[in-house]
């Protein structure tokens, strides 16, 4: 597999911060992965995100993405990710249908093409009958699945996605999970961040464990597991690399 996100030394120190939120920090992603990046919280993950988004710039180092740059090519990076944020990004008081038809013409996307993409994604997701109901009647396990949907109506080549099944009902994160394997059997290359440690052994190719903003481990669950002392699974790891002092994060 070839590499589609190559991060080299990649910093960041916010303005008037005492320590560095992202340092020297390199990572090689394969096309094809579900790869989870996994930290405590204040690790660093929010800040690599926004940066390989194009949300921030980094104080020092560089990345591409599918062998782009924000610096030379930012309208082409922009059409081939996807971006599924934690919080909602939805008009409560606009349809399901109405919601994805916005955004899928923010992606260039129009007529029968659209129209057919926003029937197909919510019959997928369990969520056709409800398509002229507004956002805000929503439970929050549909409003998830609606989500999910608007960052992904452009078919990217690589989605990042931030915790996709926080607050959900189990029916919810399955049907969420299905969708999101399908798209990467399709061939979206797939970036994840999760608290879910069990979710993200079961659902990611590899996963870099990382805090105070560098790797401390990096490979597939199994071999993760393999490689900790007496670890039963991704938690233990996690644990025995992070530790367990807590990280309030302000």
């Amino acid at each position: 597999m070839q590499p589609i996100i190559q991060i080299s030394n990649l910093s960041k120190k916010y303005k008037d911060a005492e320590m560095y939120s992202l340092n020297d920090f390199t990572l090689s992603i394969n096309e094809g992965e579900i790869f989870g990046l996994l930290g405590p919280n204040g690790a660093g993950k929010t800040t690599l995100i926004s940066m390989l988004c194009g949300l921030i710039k980094p104080t020092s180092g560089s990345f591409t993405i599918a062998n782009l740059t924000y610096a030379k090519n930012a309208n082409e990076i922009k059409k081939i990710i996807g971006v599924v944020p934690q919080e909602y990004a939805l008009y409560p008081t606009l349809t399901a249908r109405e919601n994805l038809m916005y955004f899928g013409s923010m992606y260039s996307l129009k007529g029968d093409i659209l129209k057919d993409k926003v029937i197909e994604s919510l019959d997928f997701l369990g969520l056709l009958k409800f398509a002229d109901k507004r956002i805000e009647t929503f439970s929050g396990g549909m409003k998830r699945r609606v989500n999910l949907i608007a960052g992904i109506l452009h078919n990217p080549k690589v989605l990042f996605l931030d915790e996709p099944t926080v607050g959900v009902d189990v029916q919810s994160k399955n049907a969420i999970l299905d969708y999101l394997k399908e798209l990467n059997h399709n061939g979206t290359t797939i970036i994840y961040t999760s608290h879910h440690l069990s979710e993200a052994e079961d659902f990611c190719t590899d996963i870099a464990i990382i805090d105070r903003g560098e790797i401390y481990a990096e490979g597939t669950p199994m071999s993760l597991i393999t490689a900790t002392a007496n670890a039963k699974n991704l938690e233990d790891v996690f644990i025995a690399l992070t530790g367990n002092e807590l990280r309030d994060d302000i």
